[in-house]
């Protein structure tokens, strides 16, 4: 610790990241990456980027990404705000838009980068349990708040909030911003973004990290009222006028146009998550239903750490939290077939 840092600083807890091992031969299933690589239409987009036009400052508005996105979801331009990852949207909204004078709500269990942001922000929370099959129940979000925050599917348990149950919560929360982080929708349910024009209060972020497999790329989603839009427009343009360069936007719109190779990458990431759950279930695990890319799991007879620490050494990282309520549950990436099956295999041998 330095004498020099600020108090914001020395109150700080960073985030933890997934580990990014730099060893070779590691079946990689720990920070939920798209096992297939992006649409080669992406690769040909970013190419024809390089070139002298890299002297020149990007689009700050990201004008064509943000028509092209809005196009795909039936939208106006206005509705949609991108940046540079989802997190860095989610760190720009949680200062453009929650009310930091009033407590926010998020559940006990999901994305750990929550309280974080509150810590930057200085912002009060609340944690609010969720049920004991980890759903989240929204009658115990109709509470007075400075705005309410969910993943949906919440990480890490990839259980999945119906879209009824979020219009109800928005119809109960009219005062407050309402934002439903939907990194994992793609893979199973139906996106909130639907919603936008009949709920003012709503902002849904999305990520192309996961279902369109660019997670080096950092693009980052946001949708909503034209009013939220311009909050977070506000504040990004006090903070980088510049977060979307052009290789990512190039990038981005190619993902996004690319619909055939998105949609058959995601059927195969679905189809192994099914047959991943049931083998999983036959070597005596029990998982919530996941509508995400991955499972969350538990084992009756081995402990999570011991079994995280075992899979490694045969060569397997997993994701294990050390978090109460769910510290003997591993989080499990969907892999291809081939390294799920080596998965499997090695929790045989442990067995």
């Amino acid at each position: 610790m330095s004498r020099y840092w600020s108090k914001v600083v020395h109150e700080l807890s960073p985030y933890v990241p997934g580990e990014q091992p730099k060893l070779d031969n590691l079946v990689k299933l720990n920070t939920n990456e798209n096992p297939y690589g992006p649409s080669p239409e992406v690769i040909r987009a970013i190419e024809a980027e390089l070139g002298d036009g890299l002297r020149l400052y990007p689009d700050p508005s990201s004008s064509r990404l943000r028509q092209t996105v809005a196009d795909y979801y039936g939208l106006q331009a206005e509705q949609v705000f991108v940046g540079n990852g989802s997190d860095e949207v989610l760190a720009h909204l949680f200062n453009a838009l929650f009310q930091h004078q009033a407590s926010i709500l998020f559940p006990d269990i999901t994305y750990s980068f929550y309280p974080v942001y509150c810590a930057l922000y200085g912002i009060e929370y609340r944690c609010v349990p969720l049920a004991d099959d980890f759903s989240l129940q929204v009658k115990d979000y109709v509470q007075a708040n400075g705005g309410i925050i969910f993943p949906n599917p919440n990480a890490p348990t990839g259980c999945l909030l119906p879209l009824a149950d979020i219009e109800w919560l928005l119809q109960h929360n009219a005062d407050s911003v309402v934002v439903v982080d939907e990194a994992y929708i793609d893979f199973g349910g139906e996106s909130a973004v639907t919603l936008i024009d009949r709920y003012p209060n709503l902002l849904v972020t999305q990520t192309l990290s996961k279902s369109r497999s660019l997670a080096g790329l950092r693009v980052g989603l946001a949708f909503g009222h034209v009013d939220l839009i311009e909050g977070l427009i506000r504040v990004k343009d006090s903070f980088n006028s510049y977060p979307m360069d052009r290789l990512a936007a190039a990038g981005a719109v190619a993902a996004f146009e690319d619909k055939d190779y998105f949609e058959a990458s995601r059927d195969k990431v679905i189809a192994s998550r099914e047959q991943l759950s049931r083998e999983l279930s036959q070597l005596g695990f029990d998982m919530p239903p996941s509508a995400a890319n991955f499972v969350f799991a538990r084992h009756s007879q081995h402990g999570a750490a011991q079994l995280a620490t075992a899979l490694r050494q045969h060569g397997v990282i997993v994701r294990h939290f050390h978090q109460p309520r769910i510290d003997q549950y591993l989080r499990i990436t969907i892999g291809t077939p081939e390294q799920n099956k080596a998965l499997l295999t090695a929790l045989q041998q442990i067995f």
